[in-house]
């Protein structure tokens, strides 16, 4: 059999001429093709914000926000030596898990594709730019590119972030490919779509409102007096997310739900859908000018527009009906579905709040170091002082001590603190300031670049951070993720701020 992407009824009907083939996601890095077996990928975004994390490897971009997770971001680039290049509208980050999640930075994604275990090969006779020991095998003619080298995650994991790899573990069942996002391409000459086949129909819905694509769970939640669209409720990361069968809402035969069966995520603003499809079949890119309004006599008013525009592929050969997302929002089936689960998480949120009160809150003082934000607990922190005109150098000191200053009458050392995480120099402003810690019976001064605020956490929102290198997990072992307000504040351990040996030589200098 040859390769074929998901994107024909065969594979669509998840037959059993197809029980053994494997599915991988195609994507590029420097010119490189190169492809991830689907079962660790979670889902696939834009490249987003990010925090920068000291300490932390150089092929790390930061932490960003994936609503309400903390997610790694690397740069492959950096990690196979390749030149650095500007984040263009074709850049993503693919979302692995294995044992944790990351996020690879990528130029771009090709597409989903279906390959037979005979059509991969060894790395014994590949002399490429990339390190062999980081693929697992080779692709020959797949996805319309001659050779498509698989990279062994797992193994790259352990190359660049030890603490990650210690922590790894064999993947669980399949997610699947996605994306978040809601940037605006109207400028662009082309449209991302993701496409998935419904009763041999092939269907699309623009990526941008696309919030990931899941495997239909085990146990769905039925409610009672529910439209037959609406298959039920499941648990997506700790909310409620209402189930429509696409099959249902478009009249199609009935189907049982099998292992091919993917719940594609619908999002419009903070409401989330689940589309129930037959599967998913790839990551279209496809020009504007082969994008056709519904003709209107095939227009259907009121609760069933949600098919707007039809894609012509290889030459008309290949129909694609595009789903409006704004208009499935509309259908009253979809309205009732939102109204509930909007219903059932406010009653659970004040269920919480019954129970744990509004004392489960961590205050924190939070400073600013370069573009980051960071917090320390307010009763760890003794004082904090202006930075005085001079500061007295110590002969023979040792080298992270920036100097010594009199307070009230006892001898402060002071400790950059741009310094002890490798970050960027700065020169001294009125906004600096020395916050003061007890360390092991030493009074010690920190300096930072200002002191913003004190402030209330809710210990919701206080997670372990990602694990990416010894150094970092012990001095910034959690993170506040405020997703309202669009914040990230690394919490700093003052216990770690100074190693034991340096305690030493803290001490003789105190006084």
């Amino acid at each position: 059999m040859t390769t074929e992407t998901l994107d024909t009824p065969a594979a669509a009907d998840g037959g059993d001429e197809q029980s053994d083939t494997r599915q991988f996601v195609t994507f590029l890095v420097g010119g490189e093709v190169f492809a991830v077996d689907m079962a660790p990928v979670q889902e696939i975004i834009r490249v987003p914000d990010v925090v920068r994390v000291p300490l932390a490897p150089r092929t790390l971009d930061g932490l960003s926000n994936l609503r309400g997770r903390v997610l790694p971001i690397i740069s492959l680039r950096r990690i196979f030596g390749f030149a650095e290049q500007e984040h263009d509208d074709s850049t993503r980050a693919v979302v692995i898990d294995m044992g944790q999640a990351l996020g690879f930075v990528v130029d771009r994604v090709a597409s989903v594709i279906n390959v037979e275990p005979a059509q991969i090969e060894g790395v014994d006779s590949l002399r490429g730019t990339i390190d062999s020991e980081l693929l697992t095998g080779i692709l020959k003619d797949v996805g319309g590119y001659p050779m498509v080298m698989i990279l062994d995650f797992g193994r790259l994991i352990a190359q660049e972030f030890a603490e990650i790899a210690q922590i790894a573990r064999s993947p669980g069942a399949a997610a699947a490919v996605g994306e978040s996002d809601g940037e605006d391409e109207a400028d662009s000459d082309e449209l991302q779509l993701v496409s998935f086949s419904v009763a041999g129909q092939e269907y699309a819905i623009d990526i941008s409102s696309v919030q990931e694509i899941v495997q239909v769970p085990e146990n769905i939640v039925h409610v009672p007096n529910s439209s037959a669209h609406v298959l039920g409720l499941m648990t997506l990361r700790e909310r409620l997310l209402p189930l429509v069968s696409l099959r249902s809402l478009f009249s199609l035969p009935a189907r049982e739900i099998d292992e091919g069966s993917r719940v594609v995520v619908v999002a419009l603003g903070s409401a989330a859908v689940g589309v129930v499809t037959d599967s998913v079949s790839e990551v279209l890119r496809v020009p504007r000018d082969v994008v056709d309004a519904m003709p209107a006599l095939m227009a259907r008013d009121g609760d069933m527009a949600d098919i707007n525009q039809i894609c012509r592929l290889d030459g008309g050969k290949r129909l694609v009906s595009i789903i409006a997302a704004d208009n499935m929002f509309r259908h009253s089936v979809v309205k009732d579905a939102l109204t509930t689960v909007s219903t059932m998480n406010d009653d659970a949120r004040d269920d919480v709040l019954d129970e744990d009160g509004n004392d489960d809150e961590e205050q924190v003082v939070v400073f600013r170091l370069a573009d980051g934000e960071f917090g320390v607990p307010i009763d760890s922190v003794q004082e904090i002082v202006r930075i005085p005109d001079e500061l007295t150098h110590v002969p023979k000191a040792p080298p992270f001590v920036e100097g010594v200053i009199n307070l009230r009458g006892s001898v402060l050392p002071v400790i950059d603190q741009r310094k002890r995480l490798d970050l960027p120099p700065l020169e001294r402003n009125d906004r600096q300031r020395i916050m003061v810690f007890l360390l092991a019976g030493v009074r010690t001064g920190f300096i930072v670049d200002a002191v913003t605020e004190v402030l209330k956490v809710p210990r919701t929102a206080i997670e372990a951070s990602p694990r990416l290198s010894g150094e970092q997990s012990r001095l910034l072992g959690r993170v506040a993720n405020l997703e309202k307000q669009k914040r990230m504040i690394q919490f700093i351990e003052p216990a770690h701020l100074i190693d034991d040996a340096d305690r030493e030589s803290l001490a003789g200098l105190g006084g």
